[in-house]
């Protein structure tokens, strides 16, 4: 019985993980895009001198306020509600990881000053690395890069054919 609920543990936590690293190929376009769009600059320098322990805890806000948005999401699906489930879910998770993405390149200088954790995000670099380095993650990303061509093609096809009735 314990092998059983390891292993599917094991398996919720890749998906948890996996669900995030796809989002956060989305929100790292957008913070960037809000990093260069958005004039902040107080804001900014605010969040910049922060000793390490309070920027750890700016750090820590989004995740603790946007992270009940998977239960929401599931609720909300368990009773029917897919639209409302999967806007829900993809709202959340992006806020998230744009608010994450930025404060973590804001203050990630102070963080690493705190043993835990620059420790952890180590452990996560490390884990990281392993998971790209993986067979089926090369197959998935050769996959998606095939797909991103292809539909640039079919655009650039389409915007010929535009042009060519005009």
């Amino acid at each position: 019985m314990n092998r059983i609920l390891n292993v599917i543990t094991y398996v919720l936590a890749a998906i948890y993980f996996l669900v995030d690293a796809v989002f956060m190929a989305v929100a790292k376009p957008i913070s960037n895009w809000f990093a260069n769009h958005l004039a902040l600059r107080k804001l900014r320098a605010w969040i910049r001198s922060l000793p390490p322990y309070p920027s750890l805890a700016l750090f820590s806000v989004p995740v603790i306020i946007l992270e009940p948005v998977k239960p929401v999401a599931a609720y909300l699906a368990a009773t029917g509600q897919f639209l409302s489930s999967i806007a829900t879910l993809i709202t959340g998770e992006l806020l998230k990881l744009v608010l994450v993405e930025r404060l973590f390149s804001l203050t990630r200088d102070k963080l690493m000053k705190i043993p835990a954790f620059a420790w952890g995000y180590e452990k996560f670099r490390r884990a990281k690395a392993w998971l790209e380095a993986t067979a089926a993650w090369q197959t998935m990303r050769s996959l998606s890069r095939s797909a991103r061509d292809y539909v640039k093609r079919v655009k650039a096809t389409f915007a010929g054919l535009r042009t060519d009735r005009a």
